[in-house]
Formats: structure tokens, C-alpha cells, sequence
């Protein structure tokens, strides 16, 4: 590995982990909960008022740090968003800021991670490398859309793969899409939210796992039918 680029990934390193001890150290983590964000909600409503620009900014530039250092908050930051925004503008906000976020922390994973562990694990990682490549678009879109998968742990692992950034982009953008509106829109009701569990009910989960499974489907039974029509051409 090159000195420089070694250099660069110790600093980038250091530069985290410096972030995340400030996190824990000043307990930031307090201004990240359901609590904080009801009892702060004509606050910042107000203040939203009276600076509209400025609050949508600083909302984006917070949001987008909580994502791509992969810190707890950010459900309750969407939550937020249509608490203040409302649906339309709360989704456009929430929607560019969470991927923006997404993307810049699998540029992190890819950036500090991702030499070493294909140079560790390349042999063994041949078979996801050309499936990522074949079928990568489809799998992150599947994965985008089921909420059972930790968002941050599928930024970090699609960091570790040779997926390009502006395709992890757009299918993270799209795939994200209905979780945003779902949850933002949940938002416009904060005051009746006790938990963020109460939010994905059992049947919504189900339609997102049918909707992100729908694409790969479609596509093998597209796959299968060519496959079919070529041998009975030859035959």
C-alpha cells in the first residue's frame, strides 16, 4: 500500500473515531430520541418558521453526518423531518440527505476497508464480486426495501464490494424512497408516536418484502424463459 494513501486512511480513521468519542463523551445522543424531539417540537417549529432555509441546511448537514458515521438517530432525524416539513417537503429533504449519507458512509467502508479485505478474502469473494456485478442493482434494491436489514450495516458492506458509487446512489435513493415516505409521514403525527416500533406494522413489512423481492424475480423468470426459447430453437 502506497504511504500516502495509507497516511489518508489512518487520518480518515482518526477523524472518526474522534467524531464518535465526541458523540458519546457530550451524550449527544440525547437530542436523538423520540423524547427530546416531542418535547422540542414547537421550538424548532418556530424556528422553522422564521429561518426556513437555514433549519432545512442544518437539518441535511446533521443528518447526513449521524448516516454516513453510522450513529443512532436517524430514524428519529426522518421522524423529524415530516414532524417539521411535513410529507412533500419532508420527503425530498429526507430522502437526498439520507442517501447522500448512505453513499458517503460506503465511500468511508470502501475507502479505509475495502483493499484489505479483498486482498485477504479475494478468492473467496470471486463468486459475491461477479454476482454484485451481474445482479448487484437488484440485491441492494431488495435489501433497501425490507426493513429487517440495519441500513448503516448495508452501507458498510457494499463499501467492501466493487459496486460503483453512482449505481449504490440512485438504487439507494429509489430503493429508500417508500421507508422515507412511510416514515415521515408518521412524522406529521409525532405527538402520537410512543415508539418507532408502531410505525412498520407486520403487513407493511410483508408489502415492502414482496415489493424489493419483485425486480430479482421478475428478472430470473425473464432469465429462465430466454434459457428455455434458445434450447428449444437448437433442438
Amino acid at each position: 500500500m502506497p504511504k500516502s494513501k495509507a497516511t489518508k486512511r489512518i487520518v480518515a480513521v482518526a477523524v472518526i473515531v474522534g467524531l464518535v468519542v465526541i458523540f458519546k463523551v457530550f451524550n449527544l445522543g440525547q437530542y436523538f430520541t423520540l423524547s427530546y424531539v416531542k418535547a422540542s417540537q414547537e421550538k424548532f417549529s418556530a424556528l422553522y418558521a422564521d429561518h426556513r432555509f437555514m433549519v432545512i441546511a442544518a437539518y441535511v448537514v446533521i443528518y447526513i453526518l449521524v448516516t454516513s458515521l453510522s450513529l443512532p438517530g436517524a430514524a428519529i432525524m426522518t421522524l423529524a423531518g415530516g414532524a417539521l416539513f411535513k410529507l412533500w417537503i419532508g420527503t425530498l429533504v429526507v430522502s437526498f440527505a439520507s442517501t447522500m449519507g448512505a453513499t458517503l458512509a460506503c465511500f468511508i467502508s470502501r475507502f479505509i476497508l475495502r483493499d484489505w479485505v479483498q486482498r485477504k478474502f479475494g478468492d473467496r469473494l470471486k463468486t459475491i464480486n461477479e454476482g454484485i456485478e451481474r445482479e448487484g442493482a437488484f440485491y441492494l434494491f431488495t435489501l433497501r426495501l425490507i426493513p429487517i436489514f440495519p441500513f448503516w450495516l448495508i452501507n458498510l458492506v457494499m463499501g467492501l464490494t466493487k459496486m460503483p458509487l453512482r449505481t449504490f446512489y440512485w438504487v439507494s435513493q429509489v430503493g429508500m424512497l417508500a421507508g422515507t415516505i412511510v416514515y415521515v409521514n408518521a412524522g406529521k403525527e409525532l405527538a402520537k408516536i410512543s415508539s418507532l416500533s408502531g410505525i412498520l406494522s407486520p403487513g407493511l413489512i410483508l408489502s415492502f418484502i414482496i415489493l424489493g423481492l419483485f425486480p430479482i424475480a421478475t428478472k430470473k423468470l425473464l432469465s429462465l424463459y430466454k434459457s428455455k426459447k434458445t434450447s428449444s430453437i437448437k433442438d
